[in-house]
């Protein structure tokens, strides 16, 4: 009985899923991406350098979030499980054509990245432990839409505390069954206990723990896990032509991606490159917001660079270490076993230990880093910060969440995940669009602070911001 419901469930959400990625997303990621990059005179090109010199800022007065910081819960959620499971799953159902279409989703998305990211700073509110905001605050205070801000904090909560959850935690799990001792009945029950027991006990000690664990361990497995792609790659350069050449055909190759085109390399690309980055999504402006910066662009600059970091780096790192170890890709290795295959044939036995070892890291960060978007949408929709008492009950709940995906169905948990956060893209990429303009003013503000020497200061009155915010004035 339960086998019907999950089949029903699975073929129900791959029909909403078709639906939704073929004729909707598709052309609001790209259109609006293009969109964004040519309004913000390619801002994910010309001010690279400036990106990385606002990352090392610290608040003036010492105190609050840093750019740093909210770069690294940005970056925990979205360099998580799905790098590798997510970025396998592509190439072997999609083909390596998929890779292409993830790099052009990111390149081109990373312009919405930066306007919903300086949207969340100039629209952020103060609290009594510094700012907070995101896309449901600023749809409340520009748009004064409430009910549209709280569709969109529901749609986040499920995506984030649930579907990519759930779905993180069976990708942990799915790491361990090329082990002898894995049992497929018993083992994903055990490792999502230990998993949500770990999580739990993190999420007690409040949101500052979830920063510095977040801040310690992102830039660790990142660094750890781009090297040994690299070395991947050294070790097997004579494949790397075939490689690209395989990318780039496979990317234009016209009958194959219209004759199946739900399931063709553009939609996986797509799929996952958006599952990656999550540029338009709406998650990345709730951490965004945090951050003590002078000026809102500021913020809007560090977000891009994260967009790179996760595909242009980790994603990248995970599908060249595929391709080039000569082993192909099929749908019955799709996920997590493809990626052990692959540096089993390099590294031997050292390749799957490492790929579980990074797995862990990952989605110990994504999971902490998911949970603490759903805290601040959880303070929006209540209007104010719960009580302890609520606050246990919720992270028990979470903790289970994660427990039970351990042992779910790889596609279904797929499919959630992919709906839920199609439901937070439709919502928020209209919204930026009909915004994006304030955006434009406060990146046209700080080019021109810039040219003239000095460090850019923001005032909502310089761009003309016709609406009441807490900060800027």
């Amino acid at each position: 009985m339960l086998e019907k419901v999950i089949g029903f469930l699975e073929s129900a959400t791959s029909s909403a899923n078709d639906v939704l990625y073929t004729y909707i997303l598709v052309i609001l990621l790209i259109l609006g991406g293009i969109y964004f990059t040519f309004r913000t005179r390619f801002v994910q090109f010309r001010l690279l350098k400036e990106q990385i010199r606002c990352v090392t800022e610290k608040p003036s007065d010492g105190k609050g979030v840093s750019s740093f910081q909210a770069l690294m819960v940005s970056t925990a959620s979205r360099v998580g499980t799905g790098n590798i499971i997510g970025v396998s799953t592509a190439l072997c159902l999609g083909g390596f054509g998929s890779v292409f279409w993830m790099w052009l989703i990111a390149i081109i998305g990373s312009a919405s990245a930066f306007v919903e990211s300086t949207l969340a700073q100039i629209y952020k509110k103060k609290g009594p432990d510094g700012s907070y905001g995101g896309p449901a605050y600023y749809i409340q205070t520009a748009l004064k839409c409430k009910p549209l801000a709280i569709i969109f904090s529901v749609f986040l909560i499920l995506t984030y505390g649930f579907g990519f959850n759930m779905l993180a935690s069976y990708n942990l799990q799915s790491t361990f069954s090329t082990y002898g001792f894995y049992d497929e009945k018993i083992t994903p029950w055990i490792i999502g206990l230990i998993l949500a027991v770990i999580v739990g006990y993190c999420l007690m000690g409040g949101g500052s723990r979830v920063v510095k664990i977040t801040s310690f361990l992102v830039p660790i497995m990142g660094v750890a896990y781009i090297l040994v792609a690299v070395l991947i790659v050294v070790l097997n350069f004579k494949l790397l032509p075939d490689v690209f050449r395989t990318i780039f055909t496979e990317a234009f190759d016209i009958k194959a991606i219209f004759g199946g085109f739900s399931g063709s390399c553009v939609m996986f690309g797509i799929k996952r490159g958006l599952f990656s980055n999550e540029a338009g999504v709406g998650s990345a402006p709730n951490a965004s917001a945090s951050a003590e910066v002078s000026h809102p662009a500021k913020q809007g600059l560090v977000q891009v660079l994260s967009v790179f970091i996760d595909t242009i780096l980790v994603c990248s790192a995970t599908a060249f270490m595929c391709m080039c170890s000569g082993v192909e890709p099929t749908k019955e290795i799709s996920g997590a076993p493809y990626v052990q295959l692959a540096l089993s044939s390099t590294l031997g036995k050292f390749g799957p230990i490492f790929i579980t070892v990074a797995m862990i890291l990952f989605a110990f960060t994504t999971l902490l880093g998911n949970l603490y978007y759903v805290d601040k949408c959880i303070i929006f929709i209540m209007g104010k910060i719960p009580s302890k008492k609520f606050m246990r009950v919720y992270y028990i709940i979470a903790s289970l969440v994660i427990f039970v995906g351990a042992g779910l169905s790889a596609d279904l948990l797929w499919n959630i995940a992919d709906i839920t956060m199609g439901g937070m893209t439709i919502i928020n990429m209209p919204v930026i669009l009909f915004l994006g303009k304030y955006a434009f003013r406060a990146l046209k503000d700080y080019d021109k602070q810039r040219k003239q020497g000095k460090t850019p200061v923001f005032k909502a009155k310089n761009i003309g911001l016709p609406h009441d915010v807490d900060y800027w004035k």
